[in-house]
């Protein structure tokens, strides 16, 4: 399989770490200092933007319930 771009493995790391703050945050911890309902809306705010479409190929509304579904 042929490597990613460094460009492509920076906007996969952005997105993946956006989805484990929102997966911390879900389970009502407190991320790096930042309180855990703030980092929910930041997360989904994050999920539905225009710069999460460039970095990705996800639906963001998509992400968001499957996450939901996960922790909740």
């Amino acid at each position: 399989m042929k490597e990613l771009p460094p460009v492509k493995r920076l906007a996969h790391a952005i997105a993946l770490q956006a989805v484990n703050d929102y997966r911390t945050a879900l389970g009502g911890a407190d991320v790096e200092g930042r309180n855990c309902d703030s980092v929910v809306r930041e997360c989904e705010r994050f999920f539905r933007s225009p710069w999460f479409l460039f970095l990705t190929d996800l639906d963001g509304e998509d992400l968001i319930e499957k996450l939901r579904a996960e922790i909740l």
